[in-house]
């Protein structure tokens, strides 16, 4: 079942277009890594379907709906940086998630937290980076969610935090879900792909299964991205 779709999508910021004739489509129990070196358009293309952006042309469907207050409903988007107050009580911003997001699951979220062994009236101020990281990580996955966007989750952390994310986005959707996962880390996240897009300077280079790469090139996908993208 086809998840999501877009259709010759183009969006401009000026005389360069950030996306030019971007077609995907991304069926429903799939983690799919959407794959570039920066500046390639991913964020934009994240954005645009989280209705963040409206794209200059061509149309954009998940579930067969434009982006929206439907979609909206839907789609769990962690943003490539930390967008929360830092004064702010991880107690508060479960709440929040609890009042804003009906599909939260507060006792998946206190789960995951008591794992990590941070206690809820703690500030984002006082947690270094990486637990910030993961905190957002853990409101963004503790919806029940039809579709995951994560922009860059793993870029800026140390190795032992790279592997808690990568593990939490396996064990916390569900095989009717997909994940969008953006990054330009590719020999950190191949281990979990199921498909992989390539963009590069607005444009899909690529789109393929990870098991068709390495069964028909004969190649890792982080190799095969170095090779396309002459990294």
């Amino acid at each position: 079942m086809i998840l999501l779709e877009s259709k010759h999508i183009c969006k401009n910021f000026g005389p360069k277009p950030a996306l030019r004739d971007v077609n995907v489509t991304i069926e429903c129990g799939k983690i799919v890594g959407l794959l570039g070196p920066n500046g390639s358009g991913k964020t934009t293309f994240l954005k645009l379907i989280n209705g963040l952006l409206t794209p200059s042309s061509g149309e954009l469907f998940i579930g067969g709906e434009h982006p929206g207050v439907i979609t909206k409903q839907h789609i769990s988007y962690l943003p490539d940086q930390t967008i929360f107050p830092k004064w702010m009580k991880i107690s508060d911003l479960f709440s929040y998630y609890n009042d804003f997001f009906a599909d939260f699951d507060k006792n998946k979220a206190e789960e995951m937290l008591k794992r990590l062994d941070i206690v809820e009236n703690m500030r984002l101020k006082h947690m270094s980076k990486g637990t910030q990281e993961k905190v957002q990580l853990i409101l963004t996955m503790s919806r029940n969610a039809n579709l995951y966007c994560l922009d860059e989750p793993i870029g800026g952390v140390d190795p032992a935090t790279r592997d808690y994310i990568l593990q939490t986005i396996i064990s916390n959707y569900s095989e009717n879900a997909s994940v969008l996962l953006s990054t330009h880390l590719i020999s950190d996240v191949e281990s979990i792909l199921d498909d992989v897009i390539f963009l590069q300077d607005g444009q899909i280079r690529l789109q393929s299964s990870v098991d068709d790469i390495r069964e028909q090139q004969g190649k890792s996908v982080d190799t095969l991205f170095r090779e396309v993208f002459r990294c």
